[in-house]
């Protein structure tokens, strides 16, 4: 591209900026300064001597400018960080100052940044990270929204009915799976603001032409705008539902087949390369774990699993957590002891190959334990269990580090996104937050 090497000069506040083009063309096309450009990145109209006057705080420009300029965000005392987000928002450089503040996500390099106690009693049953680095927090039937300073939004209320789960459509919407009321003919999906709590339109199930009312659990998206959910009604609507998440409408519906579980699944996931989604039923849901791909194109469930059968003396087998791993062509499953299990996609009904890769005790587990969960991000598999959550790298998944925490006991869930990692305690109504430094300058 051919960038101009004109200067260019702002009044902003009464005080006097002189920068060139090249310098503001790192804030990019979207941005505030991107729109002084021309399409070939000339400035537009090329002048030396007029002074493009901006009427905002001329300390945080002064901040800006030098970030544009060295790619190091250097923040003076008398900055606050709220000054600093409204002014990055106003210039379109909200990426640019999250992007210095904190390195490339890291497993092995996550260091505690912040832990938010929130104002609701009793426990907190789910976290989802959101994508600008902020998440929202599943607390009975309400859900606690913060942006990316962790400062708090306008709650989502669900007047008593429970929150099953929380995802995320992009930074402003978020969409909630509730439990059906009895009696009241409510509960199912709903899409929401995450700043102002509103609810903007609400997923229906039809059946035999019917609308019906449903239990929405597990929420999985896939990247061409579709929402699944497990779902449960009255009458024959097991299975999971299809919708779309720019109409709001459904698409398509799997029902559940006599002898499996689809309706009750704990976790959905959408698997890009298969084009199927995972949905896995597991214990203690359901007495036995039910795990299976489904294809959608043709109503078909092109892979399953089962623990029916399975000679188990012991709970320790019992599945608690799975994801698949597309690069590996497998699903690894996780027991209430943190021991790894991996099934091989390629075999249909395939055993478990358990490998026991954390040395926790065996013996007394706390007093309100949580069971594992998984998560995998950029090759890296994170597992929690109790108040630590363990990392795994390489190949054969070698535990590599383990993020612990001592304040407010075992952890319930966690989430990924954002460059940040969630973790959602049990026992106190606190989540912590952890990030990856910056690299040294050198």
């Amino acid at each position: 591209m051919g960038i101009s090497k004109d200067r260019i000069k702002f009044n902003v506040g009464g005080r006097l900026f002189e920068t060139t083009a090249t310098t503001l063309a790192n804030a990019g096309r979207d941005s505030f300064f991107g729109a002084l450009f021309d399409d070939e990145w000339n400035l537009s109209p090329p002048s030396e001597d007029s002074i493009h006057f901006i009427d905002r705080n001329s300390d945080c420009f002064s901040v800006l400018l030098d970030l544009l300029r060295t790619g190091d965000l250097n923040v003076p005392a008398n900055i606050t960080e709220r000054l600093l987000h409204r002014e990055a928002s106003f210039y379109g450089l909200l990426d640019h100052v999250r992007a210095a503040k904190w390195g490339p996500f890291d497993g092995n390099r996550l260091r505690l940044s912040d832990s938010v106690k929130g104002i609701a009693p009793g426990d907190g049953t789910a976290i989802r990270a959101g994508p600008d680095g902020g998440c929202c927090v599943a607390h009975g039937s309400v859900v606690h929204v913060y942006d990316w300073m962790l400062e708090e939004h306008s709650p989502i209320n669900l007047d008593y009915q429970r929150v099953n789960d929380v995802g995320w459509i992009d930074s402003d919407n978020i969409v909630l799976s509730a439990c059906e009321r009895l009696g009241r003919g409510e509960g199912g999906m709903g899409l929401f603001s995450s700043s102002s709590g509103d609810l903007r339109y609400k997923f229906q199930v039809c059946h035999e032409n019917q609308v019906k009312s449903y239990t929405a659990g597990a929420l999985s998206f896939s990247p061409d705008y579709k929402i699944f959910s497990s779902c449960k009604g009255r009458s024959n609507e097991y299975g999971v539902g299809v919708w779309d998440q720019i109409t709001g409408k459904q698409t398509d519906f799997f029902y559940e087949s006599p002898g499996w579980s689809l309706g009750d699944a704990d976790k959905l996931q959408w698997l890009n390369g298969k084009n199927c989604l995972l949905v896995a039923t597991l214990f203690p849901r359901k007495d036995n774990c039910y795990i299976s791909l489904l294809d959608f194109r043709d109503k078909n469930m092109v892979w399953s699993w089962s623990d029916i059968g399975s000679p188990m003396a012991i709970d320790e087998k019992r599945v608690r957590d799975a994801i698949a791993m597309e690069d590996s062509n497998s699903i690894c499953v996780v027991n209430e002891f943190e021991d790894l299990g991996f099934i091989d996609l390629r075999m249909y009904g395939g055993s478990v190959r358990w490998s026991s890769r954390s040395k926790l005790m065996k013996s007394k587990m706390p007093d309100e334990p949580c069971y594992p969960k998984l998560a995998l991000h950029e090759g890296q598999l994170f597992s929690s269990m109790n108040d630590s959550i363990s990392v795994f790298c390489g190949p054969d998944w070698v535990l590599t580090s383990r993020l612990r925490r001592s304040y407010g006991g075992s952890i319930c869930d966690f989430s990924i996104g954002g460059d940040r990692l969630f973790a959602l305690h049990c026992e106190e109504n606190v989540f912590d937050v952890w990030e990856t430094p910056p690299p040294p300058i050198i």
